[in-house]
């Protein structure tokens, strides 16, 4: 009989499983990089972003199909060379052993914690923002002294050769290397033996990823989306706050894990909110079909989900304002989507059910705010929320009874782009944190380091216990 056939490992795969061996040894000969040397790298991952500015622009806007430019260098380029810069200026602190208080108890020994790198971190990065949320987790495992390894999406394939090559040109392959390819790579990437795997994507696939690491117990950080609420109080200036919900709905057409997913207003400004917003959209988007500003939807099979949740809901009654102030007719091989309003929707349509990910926002009522908290607070926790409004205690409530990754205030999106406040998702939408030194504890280990005193008085606690452990133990219990 003839031997079963070797399984096929793809040339990828193998390119995968080198670099990771590669990467390995050289975390073992090195095990904590000094300050310089991860100076050094995150300095040249920030000329990587300053230096390349046109060819990154121009391979998201292919990928995408039409991109803003603007968008691109504000949400993809900025914010990356803002976090690189922000480590660059604090990463010496963040790398000092900090001391620790000591209870009384263990006196006069002392405690500190040690910040240790882990060895090689694996980062999966997704479409939506394929240069960003690629670079600054990488950012933050290089700060802390790891070598890296990543894996962008294959939707956005010119943007994933341009990373790798331009990574090549600037890193040795074992300090920081790319690995492109299909779903196949990313399975076998997920179930690669690292020291942490950071995830940004779907919820879906965000459980397939957990599952995999889970079997090597790799631990793992999961930057997924949800549905995440935008709640209008009663006292909230409509005028000022109406086209800054705009602004964050339509950024990159809609695709941001961290879009306003729906809007829920009091029931009796209902109407006077969906004319407001539709106003708000027309005035950023006057004309969309050859709009530089207006981003494509990155891909057919995302263009076709998107029109069937409006026709589902319409067909389940929502009322369905499409925002184009010019008429145009907007070519779905073009896939420029128009900025929709859903009115009238329920639980029962597929938009209120999933992400959406597109320029469509769907509009609830409430009449009393414990009736809205309350319809957030049984659906998935969201990755944001968004409270809009002016009276304080309303607002203090709606922070205290709901629960979700992050908040901003009177806008959208914002609390993302804070390098001090830790970004991530809590339920559904995610688990860890990251940005800003959140980073840089998220790929560390923070070693516990106990170090006992000559003068230590533990014996008198020793075998054979009498009186002395007595007396001794009588004191410490009350302390």
């Amino acid at each position: 009989m003839n031997a079963p056939a070797e399984p096929i490992v793809s040339p990828s795969i193998q390119h995968l499983a080198r670099l990771f061996a590669v990467q390995r040894d050289a975390f073992a000969r090195q095990r904590y990089p000094a300050l310089a040397v991860r100076r050094d790298r995150l300095s040249r991952l920030l000329a990587l972003v300053t230096e390349n500015e046109d060819a990154v622009v121009a391979a998201i806007d292919a990928d995408f199909g039409g991109r803003s430019p603007h968008e691109t260098r504000l949400g993809e380029l900025m914010v990356t060379a803002s976090g690189i810069r922000d480590t660059l200026r604090h990463l010496a602190s963040w790398m000092r052993t900090r001391r620790v208080p000591t209870p009384v108890s263990l006196l006069p020994g002392r405690g500190e914690i040690v910040p240790q790198p882990i060895g090689v971190v694996g980062i999966i990065s997704p479409w939506n923002y394929p240069l960003q949320l690629a670079l600054v987790p990488a950012a933050g495992a290089l700060a802390a002294g790891n070598r890296v390894l990543l894996k962008p999406s294959e939707l956005t394939p010119r943007t994933a050769d341009l990373i790798a090559e331009l990574v090549g040109q600037r890193f040795a392959e074992d300090e920081f290397a790319v690995v492109v390819g299909d779903a196949d790579v990313g399975r076998a990437f997920s179930s690669t033996r690292f020291d942490h795997l950071f995830f940004t994507g779907s919820t879906a696939v965000g459980r397939h990823v957990a599952r995999a690491a889970a079997d090597n117990l790799v631990p793992v950080t999961l930057e997924l989306g949800g549905k995440s609420p935008a709640l209008f109080d009663d006292s909230a200036d409509w005028d000022m706050v109406v086209p800054r919900l705009a602004v964050g709905k339509l950024f990159n057409a809609g695709q941001t894990c961290i879009a306003p997913d729906y809007a829920i207003v009091p029931a009796k400004r209902r109407d006077d909110f969906v004319a407001s917003l539709a106003e708000a959209m027309a005035r950023l988007y006057p004309t969309l079909a050859a709009n530089p500003d207006y981003t494509a939807i990155v891909s057919d099979q995302h263009y076709r989900r998107l029109a069937g949740l409006v026709e589902d809901a319409r067909a389940k009654g929502a009322n369905v304002v499409e925002v184009n102030p010019a008429g145009e007719r907007l070519e779905p091989v073009r896939r420029k989507f128009a900025p929709t309003i859903l009115v009238g929707v329920t639980d029962a349509m597929a938009v209120m059910q999933e992400e959406i990910f597109g320029p469509l926002l769907p509009v609830e009522t409430y009449d009393s705010l414990g009736e809205a908290i309350a319809r957030i607070d049984a659906r998935p926790r969201p990755l944001a929320l968004y409270w809009f409004g002016s009276n304080a205690k309303r607002r203090e409530r709606v922070l205290r009874e709901t629960i979700a990754g992050g908040v901003t205030i009177n806008d959208t999106l914002l609390h993302f782009a804070h390098e001090d406040l830790p970004f991530g998702g809590v339920g559904d939408s995610g688990s860890g944190a990251y940005h800003g030194e959140r980073s840089f504890a998220l790929f560390s280990n923070e070693k516990a380091v106990f170090h006992q005193s000559r003068l230590s008085p533990a014996k008198l606690l020793w075998p054979p216990y009498g009186r002395t452990f007595e007396r001794l133990f009588a004191i410490l219990r009350r302390l």
